[in-house]
């Protein structure tokens, strides 16, 4: 573990911090339970299921978004259990982890979520936010672009921090 990651973890609660392992590098994200409690829920089932091990990106847009968690791969799949929204005052800024959902279904988020890449605050009041990057957004910059990108980058295992040995 380098010393710019143990900083970033210093003092936060392991049980809310995911860390999600790309080529690039691990990207540590810090759930919300305080904004999403549903979601944070939902989110720790499927990475204690393992459910996003191995799954791509499906969708990255350079200054805007990196999109995964579809075992399908095209953007329109999911676990099979949906979630109701869970709106916050949040701003939509670079390093927000947000539940996608079906278009024009608010309450049918499942198992794919966001990455922002940079700020969105046309997505305030339509997307659920559970998280944010707290390290390693910049290899979230790193992920190769397009729906879905020639050869697509993919989550290679995706663990809650309490459930790491050896910290």
């Amino acid at each position: 573990m380098t010393k710019a990651l143990k900083q970033a973890i210093r003092g936060k609660q392991l049980e809310n911090l995911v860390y999600l392992d790309i080529e690039y590098g691990r990207v540590v994200i810090e759930m919300k339970p305080s904004l999403a409690p549903a979601h944070v829920k939902r989110i720790k089932e499927l990475v204690r299921q393992e459910f996003y091990d191995g799954i791509i990106f499906h969708r990255v847009t350079r200054g805007f978004v990196a999109e995964a968690g579809d075992p399908t791969g095209k953007g329109d799949g999911g676990s099979g259990q949906t979630i109701a929204a869970e709106f916050s005052k949040e701003a939509f800024n670079r390093g927000v982890v947000g539940m996608k959902h079906k278009q024009g279904q608010i309450d049918s988020a499942d198992s794919q979520f966001f990455i922002l890449s940079g700020p969105a605050p046309h997505l305030a009041g339509k997307y659920t936010i559970w998280g944010r990057v707290i390290y390693g957004m910049n290899f979230v910059d790193q992920l190769k672009q397009g729906a879905p990108a020639k050869n697509p980058d993919k989550i290679l295992k995706m663990q809650i921090a309490a459930d790491v040995k050896g910290l």
